[in-house]
């Protein structure tokens, strides 16, 4: 569905400074997939859509998008995608079904048939009660929900959404979500998105890619990625700064375990902290080390990100 390979997109600043948005990217997106794809701010996240979806050429590389090449076929790629930005789509000055109507007929739909997408659409975004307003009286998680409609009109085989839930309420985000999944079951529409809310990816999407510097750096489900680059933590408190050294002497002896000590507290990766935490609370019973807490939490994708560069994902001290 999506085959890139080198895409690169440079950008000439002052003083004809070249800034690698997208430097080389490779990327391979199968029929049916549901990929998220994250990055900070800068990353080169809405560059590398924009160059997917015809409206930025690149200045290198290949990508063929639902089949077509982007750069000798752009409008082919088009007629088989769907494109939902970060801004709305929607006018003010037309109703909300006109509107529908409008995107089906610029897309070579008959008037009856684009007045039936309409419809369907309307029904299954649950925006009928809103055919007859504006698109301005709608509120933020009605206002998306048709922008991601237009984007359907069309019926494409894929659909990009670049953060499609931004600066909605937690109520509208949830929304939003059972609609995209909604229309993902119904029509096996493959979905590729951004999004700065990581749980959303982490819950949501059956493959994350995360890219920085222009360069994909991990690729896989959100489990194999957090049980690989992240791995579980265990956290201990002792009653004292010794008892917290000779705690860490012990975890440090087991396989695979990395062990930090701040204080009385002993913090220790593994692979599997619910299995590894009762053994090492028996071994440090055996040496008479008390534990006055311990628990055990999985990592997030942003400690994913965190281990792969030393920042955080949602770090905004890099440029857009």
């Amino acid at each position: 569905m999506i085959h890139a390979r080198g895409l690169t997109r440079v950008f000439t600043m002052k003083k004809n400074d070249p800034v690698e948005a997208v430097r080389g990217l490779d990327l391979d997106v199968a029929a049916g997939q549901l990929v998220a794809f994250l990055g900070p701010n800068g990353a080169g996240k809405s560059t590398t859509l924009r160059m997917l979806t015809t409206l930025l050429p690149p200045t290198s590389g290949t990508a063929v998008v639902a089949g077509h090449d982007v750069r000798r076929e752009p409008a082919k790629v088009r007629g088989r995608i769907g494109y939902v930005g970060q801004r709305s789509s929607a006018g003010d000055n037309f109703l909300v079904r006109d509107e529908l109507v409008t995107q089906g007929r610029c897309y070579g739909l008959p008037p009856r048939e684009a007045g039936r997408r309409a419809d369907e659409l309307l029904d299954l975004l649950e925006l009928r009660p809103m055919a007859r307003r504006k698109p301005g009286t709608l509120s933020g998680g009605q206002r998306r929900r048709l922008d991601i409609a237009l984007g359907l009109v069309h019926r494409p085989v894929l659909l990009f959404l670049d953060e499609p839930s931004t600066g909605l309420d937690p109520r509208s985000r949830a929304e939003i979500w059972s609609h995209i999944l909604r229309l993902r079951e119904a029509y096996g529409t493959t979905l590729f998105l951004t999004t700065h809310y990581l749980e959303e990816a982490d819950s949501m999407a059956e493959r994350v890619v995360i890219v920085n510097g222009g360069r994909v750096i991990a690729d896989g489900t959100a489990d194999r990625l957090k049980t690989d680059l992240a791995g579980d933590h265990i956290t201990i408190t002792t009653r004292t700064e010794p008892e917290a050294a000779a705690c860490a002497a012990l975890a440090g002896g087991a396989a695979g375990a990395e062990v930090t000590t701040q204080g009385t507290t002993v913090r220790v990766r593994v692979a599997d902290a619910p299995a590894a935490l009762p053994d090492l609370l028996r071994a440090l019973e055996e040496a008479g080390i008390k534990a006055t807490s311990a628990e055990t939490t999985r990592p997030t994708l942003d400690d994913v990100f965190l281990t792969l560069t030393g920042r955080s994902l949602t770090d905004d001290d890099v440029p857009s």
